[in-house]
Formats: structure tokens, sequence, C-alpha cells
């Protein structure tokens, strides 16, 4: 789809979805961007115009605007990538720093093809995947797929078996090659054999860097099933973790979680909350422990709940809590219920805010929640699209938009999205354990 103009009108028609937008200006593309909600990324940058040169830059230069809806955030960073090689805006960093570009490699033509990150290489003889805007972001996606199909990064050949074999992340391993003796007891496999196997996880790898991830989840269902089946449950539990670590990737957040916090001050973070929370009559004593509370659930099915805490402005995932709720069927608002009920049941260290992912219905929620339990806690919610703040002051909410630089802002933000992704890595785990229990009696 393609805006001609690029005005506060036009924006407003953008989808709320996640997906790729591409500045233009006549048929040349000036810069392209992934995001989970496209709609609001775009009203940033035209935010961000005022006080930033190049942002400045790329909306004034530009005249049109194009999206492409994608089905999901692996889709969208595999798809920026491939949008980035073809068109190589000039607006994009990995265009204009003092480093060459960042790919993966796989030297295809190998017996046991090698996985690495390489920058402006081109062998003629190997298959690459980029360019990629963020070394953290491509490390990560490895460190994933390593996680569901194992692979080699190791320069070959290698003598003997490495590290990560034993730890399954390199399996088969190209240095178990005629290096075990069989009179150790353990079990030879033919190299051909080894190198077959080897060679088809490679392939799956390629599949998930295509963006075909979402087809291995069938295939590990049916193989789940298979071992199940035949009784083979360690095997099988290993393939349920793989399942649920491919589930975990395909809907990654990674490359949006904390995006705005490039220099964060957690003191500045802090003294920042405190006069936004001042501004609106809500300050508490202090702010040295703060709560995020999100629930995650699917059709109210394994329904979970998790409790995030900043301790003095830095997530602090030592005091992470998560909850199975024991109600099921209910609402949203009687899950949050639940979950602040038995957090305040406990004794843990208290907190000084609490917040809620929602708006003002959950503020109202909870607010009468800790009411009951003779507890004067302020709570503040952070509402979506656009992410505002929601606050109970003398008994009516109201709802603040606070500017994305303001590092409070950003703090609340972050606790937002650790809490929705730690609810959501709990939640996939028992369904994941449910499922395999069911597959288990068959």
């Amino acid at each position: 789809m393609t805006f001609i103009m690029i005005n506060q009108d036009q924006i407003k028609q953008l989808p709320q979805s996640i997906g790729i937008y591409l500045f233009k200006r006549g048929d040349d593309y000036l810069y392209i961007g992934k995001s989970l909600n496209i709609r609001e990324r775009v009203h940033n940058h035209k935010e961000r115009a005022e006080i930033d040169a190049k942002e400045k830059a790329i909306v004034e230069n530009s005249d049109s605007l194009e999206y492409i809806i994608c089905s999901s955030e692996l889709h969208a960073l595999v798809l920026e990538s491939q949008l980035i090689q073809k068109h190589r805006p000039p607006y994009n960093v990995i265009w204009k720093d003092d480093k060459s570009y960042l790919y993966i490699k796989i030297p295809m033509k190998d017996a046991f093809p090698h996985i690495s990150l390489v920058r402006r290489e081109d062998d003629k003889k190997s298959l690459y995947f980029g360019p990629y805007s963020s070394t953290r972001d491509v490390r990560f996606l490895l460190r994933s797929i390593r996680k569901v199909v194992p692979f080699c990064t190791q320069k070959q050949p290698i003598k003997s078996p490495c590290f990560y074999s034993k730890i399954g992340l390199c399996n088969p391993c190209p240095g178990s090659v005629g290096v075990i003796p069989a009179e150790a007891g353990i079990q030879t496999i033919n190299v051909n054999t080894i190198k077959k196997m080897y060679k088809s996880n490679i392939r799956k790898v390629i599949s998930i860097l295509e963006g075909k991830a979402e087809a291995l989840l069938g295939d590990l269902r049916l193989e789940i099933g298979k071992q199940s089946e035949n009784e083979n449950y360690e095997e099988a539990l290993e393939l349920r973790n793989k399942l649920l670590s491919l589930e975990q990737l395909i809907h990654l957040r990674s490359f949006e979680r904390f995006e705005y916090s490039n220099a964060y001050d957690p003191e500045v973070a802090l003294q920042k909350l405190g006069t936004l929370l001042q501004s609106v009559g809500a300050q508490p004593e202090s702010l040295s422990r703060i709560e995020c509370y999100d629930i995650s659930n699917l059709m109210q099915k394994e329904a979970t709940a998790s409790m995030v805490v900043a301790t003095d402005g830095i997530l602090d995932k030592a005091e992470y809590k998560r909850f199975k709720l024991k109600e099921v069927g209910v609402s949203d608002f009687k899950m949050l219920t639940e979950a602040l009920t038995r957090r305040m049941g406990n004794e843990w260290q208290k907190p000084n805010l609490i917040v809620i992912d929602g708006g003002t219905p959950q503020v109202i929620t909870i607010s009468g929640v800790l009411k009951k339990l003779d507890s004067e806690i302020p709570v503040i919610g952070i509402a979506k699209k656009p992410d505002r703040i929601v606050i109970l002051a003398k008994g009516a909410t109201k709802t603040y938009k606070f500017s994305l630089h303001n590092e409070g802002f950003k703090l609340i933000q972050q606790l937002r999205d650790e809490s929705h992704r730690f609810a959501k890595k709990y939640h996939t785990f028992l369904r994941g354990k449910k499922y395999l229990n069911e597959e288990m009696k068959k």
C-alpha cells in the first residue's frame, strides 16, 4: 500500500500492525524500517523530526510512504533485511556508518557448512542472508535458531567434538567424524549419515532465515506424536522444548524491546518518572521498587500472570514472579485481581508503585482491589495504540501522553514490554507441557 504525502491525516490511516514501512521519493527508497505497530512508528519518525537532523531529512525528503503487513515479527525482521539489500536506502544506518554490512554466511559447498557472521564479503560460493542493521538482533536470532536446530559455528575441519556438542547446540558435530573409537562403548555413526543429518539441519536453518519457520512447527508436532506413541518420552520432551523455542522465535519481539534505551540512565529515568507523576498528583514517596503486571492466555486457557520488578530504575530479574492462575474461563480483570491478591498476601517487599498493562478499566479494578486490602500503593496503567499513561486521581481517571524521549515514560514502557514477555514465556511453557501430557495419554 502506498500513501502520497506524509501528513498526520495519512498517518492515522496506517495500520496498527506488524510490518515494514518504506519512505520514498519518487521511485527511490530513502529509508526502510520494521515495527510491531506501523502507524505508531511512522508517527514517531514525524515527532523526532523536530529534534533529530536525520529524522528531519527522512521525513522532509520523502513524498510517499509504502507499507507491507507481515505475519510475524520474524517475518518482518527477515523481510526488512531483504528489502534493504535490494534497494540500499541512503538513510538506513548500515549504509552510512563506518562498518561494512553484516551478513549471515553459510558455505553450502562444504561437507559440514559452519554458520558465521561476516561483513561485506562474497566468495560466490556461499549463501548470504542480510544485511542486518543490528549485531545484537542477528546474534539473538542465531542463538534462538540454534536452540531449535543445532549447527556448527567453527571453521572446518575440526578434529574432535566441540564444546557445543556436549550441550546439544552442535548435533551431529562435524568433529565427531572418525574420532569415536568403537571400543569406547559408544555407537558410531556412518560418515555419510552424519553429513546427511547435518545438511538436513542446515536446510532447516535456511528455511527459518527465509521466513518459513511456520512449516517446521508441523514437522515437530508430528515427530512429538510419533515419539510419544513409541513411549520415547525423553525424546518427546526434548522435541517439545524445541517446539516452544521455535514458537517463541516466530513471535520474537527482540528488535522492539528497549528500542528507546540507547543511553538509558536509571537515575534520570526515576527523576523524570517522579516529575511525571508529581505533575498529575500521584507521586509516591519513593520509586525504589516498581512492579508491573500482565496476563497471558489463549482463549482463557493455561492463564498466567507475570510480575516484573525495577529496583532503583533497573530491571531486576531476581525479583520476578510468575503465577499460574487458578480461576479459568474468567475475564482479565478477575485474573488480575487474583494475581494481585495472591501477591499482596506474600511477605515480599512491597512496591512503591504498581504498573498495569491496560487502561482505565484495569486501573480502576486494581485500585479497588488494593483498597480492599488496605493498601495505598498508587497504581498507573499503560494503555496502547498509542502508548499513554492512565492514572486514577480524586475518584476519576485521567489519560496523559508523554514524549517518547521522556526517560520516565521509557521506563514504564520497558516494564510493560518485559512483563508481557515474561507472562508469554510462562504461558507458552504451560501450554507446551499440557500438549505433551495429552500426547502421552493417547
